[in-house]
């Protein structure tokens, strides 16, 4: 892979911040080295002292002088080594990348903890998109992506989806305006990657086949174009077994992928990581140095000691105990929606994630109906055409998140929902 193509001139211009070196350095010597060349604050000076956190089984994380000195202070910039080294025993575990054990140099896999997924996505970002750069994505959207792409100046290109994800026929109609040789002629500004949410797309719920992950992967492959794995809600998928992911059909190494710890463990902790080929995560890193420096380190300390106390099984169990709340939620809001849209409205039962994604029959946009008629009737949901490019463009859709209101509560904005359609048409 010639990763060089990919890089902005921004990007390609980092170079490691040599205070970030000698923090690192330092993080890693023995208590002997003598250091004067760090800022890092004296922890003595830090006015807390020790913490003990009660998981739910009872037990307790504890945070000891050293420990808490060590959770305040400076960290890695990639993530302190015992997160990232337990998070890649984890990514070989569940997706066995091709490219765990290639050559550095070679696009091998590489893991870099991010503070929630949506900061290290918008690295990524900066890290390949150019004004003017072609970029594939499937509408509808979640809007913090598109958001994050407009200001970069590129041209979005909406690839056709359905309830399985993105329709192949239709990429490889857009990708037939090029050669498969034009990627490697910067003139012919052929799509540099395409961004995909696999499980429980949000907003749609819409989850991915197998077979459609790898006709687009041999499509990547055809026009060298990387595909960033956005997959907040991959551990959130209600059947089993669950779909492959891009990264483990990963030969040449060209995914990039997103994981998140926010809708399993703590949205408000902050902690995502990205794992990709080493000579991309390496430029993340040195974007990481100038702007968050690094994630949180209480919050790294204390996932870590939750890991380790739990291990892989006890991890894998509460992913297991989540799954079935949400599904739990979901269920209640389908019936919900089956005793008072039903005919009213159309939607496909999601496979994953937290939403619900619903098309109003005879009403060609929602936004009113949402945005000021349900509002007054103290029912809040989103409308669609937030989701979309062009959000000024009508939509018929809204999006209903099942993951906080209780089935009572559901039952209730649904019906509410139906007597205002009603009057609506």
């Amino acid at each position: 892979m010639n990763y060089a193509r990919f890089i902005t001139a921004a990007s390609a211009a980092r170079k490691p911040s040599p205070i970030r070196i000698l923090t690192e350095l330092l993080n890693s010597s023995p208590k002997s080295v003598i250091s004067l060349a760090t800022g890092a604050p004296n922890p003595t000076t830090f006015p807390f002292k020790s913490a003990v956190i009660t998981t739910e089984n009872g037990k307790t994380i504890q945070f000891k002088e050293e420990v808490m000195k060590r959770a305040l202070q400076y960290s890695q910039s990639a993530g302190i080594p015992e997160l990232v080294s337990w998070l890649k025993h984890l990514q070989i575990k569940l997706h066995n990348p091709p490219t765990a054990h290639y050559p550095p140099n070679k696009g091998q896999m590489d893991i870099c903890v991010t503070a929630g997924s949506q900061d290290g996505l918008c690295k990524v970002f900066e890290m390949l998109v150019n004004p003017g750069d072609n970029i594939l994505l499937s509408e509808p959207a979640y809007p913090g992506t598109l958001e994050a792409l407009h200001p970069l100046g590129c041209n979005l290109i909406n690839v056709s989806s359905d309830k399985y994800g993105i329709i192949p026929n239709s990429l490889k109609e857009i990708l037939s305006k090029w050669k498969p040789e034009d990627s490697k002629n910067p003139e012919k500004n052929t799509p540099k990657f395409i961004y995909t949410v696999p499980n429980g797309n949000n907003p749609t719920g819409n989850s991915f086949t197998i077979d459609r992950k790898k006709e687009i992967y041999e499509l990547a492959r055809k026009y060298d174009f990387l595909i960033i794995e956005d997959d907040p809600y991959y551990f959130l998928q209600f059947n089993k077994p669950w779909v492959p992911t891009f990264l483990s059909m990963d030969v040449d190494g060209r995914v990039i992928r997103a994981d998140s710890f926010s809708k399993v463990l703590s949205s408000g902790l902050r902690v995502g990581f990205l794992t990709g080929p080493k000579p991309l995560i390496e430029r993340v890193v040195l974007h990481t140095q100038v702007s968050t420096v690094h994630s949180s380190t209480f919050a790294q300390l204390l996932i870590l000691q939750l890991l380790h106390q739990w291990g892989e099984e006890g991890f894998m169990a509460h992913i297991q105990r989540v799954i079935d709340f949400y599904r739990l939620q979901k269920d209640a809001l389908i019936v919900a929606a089956d005793k008072w849209l039903s005919g009213l409205a159309e939607w496909h039962e999601p496979t994953a994630g937290m939403f619900l994604w619903v098309k109003i029959n005879g009403i060609s946009d929602a936004k009113q109906l949402i945005e000021e008629k349900a509002i007054k009737k103290e029912v809040l949901m989103v409308p669609g055409n937030a989701f979309y490019i062009d959000s000024s463009a009508p939509s018929p859709y809204f999006r209903a998140a099942f993951s906080l209101a209780s089935p009572e509560q559901m039952d209730v904005a649904f019906q509410r929902l139906a007597q205002l359609i009603k009057e609506s048409l």
